[in-house]
């Protein structure tokens, strides 16, 4: 029998494949990690379980009421709510001081649990700590995540203007200078030829078979 990797999406026999501790799916030997938790290699893991691991996602305790606030203002303006319906939609149970204190419940951006049902768009309208009851209101619309829009050109295209190219050849000046830097380089080559007062030069045939320190004899 074959399956096929979860992650790369190679196709395999199942004895190469390797299962999953967490998520309980199939990968191959290349797509799992021994567990980065306790580093026991018998305990493999999948790239993508190893990165949840390693770098969890921080979401807030009161996600499921703001989610649910949300679900229930697409049809309705007001929401009542038992405190105990509230734990179930947060997972957890709620402190203490939502059960004695009603200025918990506040309209106060600065609380983490207020602003849970502030971002959804609700505000508490009413609490009853006897009866473990809580009811809101919506006051506006969940804001919905903006796209951004995309640039329409109106106007003409016009190009940038571009500077005309400067001239390569070289002004009078320049020219002058490099003629008059030629002109001395050739005289000193010219002295450097001429021979020395005194001395007569010596002919090819002379420097092939005599040396410089040597004279022909008569």
């Amino acid at each position: 029998m074959k399956d096929e990797c979860g992650i790369c999406g190679r196709v395999m026999r199942t004895i190469y494949m390797r299962q999953c501790q967490r998520c309980k799916k199939m990968f191959c030997r290349d797509c799992m990690t021994p567990d980065v938790a306790t580093g026991d290699p018998m305990s493999m893991l999948c790239l993508h379980c190893a990165r949840r691991v390693v770098s969890p996602r921080t979401v807030s305790k009161y996600a499921g009421l703001e989610s649910h606030l949300k679900f229930r203002g697409a049809f309705t303006d007001q929401v009542t709510l038992k405190f105990a319906r509230i734990d179930g939609l947060i997972g957890s149970n709620l402190p203490m001081a939502a059960y004695r204190d009603q200025t918990w419940w506040n309209n106060s951006a600065s609380s983490v649990h207020a602003r849970a049902w502030l971002d959804a768009g609700w505000e508490v309208q009413q609490v009853n700590l006897k009866e473990g009851i809580v009811t809101f209101k919506k006051v506006r619309v969940a804001p919905k995540k903006r796209k951004k829009k995309k640039l329409e050109i109106t106007a003409p295209f016009t190009p940038v203007p571009v500077r005309p190219l400067r001239s390569k050849i070289p002004s009078k000046t320049k020219a002058s200078k490099l003629y008059a830097r030629i002109k001395n380089l050739e005289r000193q080559r010219a002295m450097l030829r001429q021979p020395v007062r005194g001395l007569k030069p010596q002919s090819q045939y002379q420097k092939k078979l005599f040396k410089s320190n040597k004279k022909p004899h008569g």
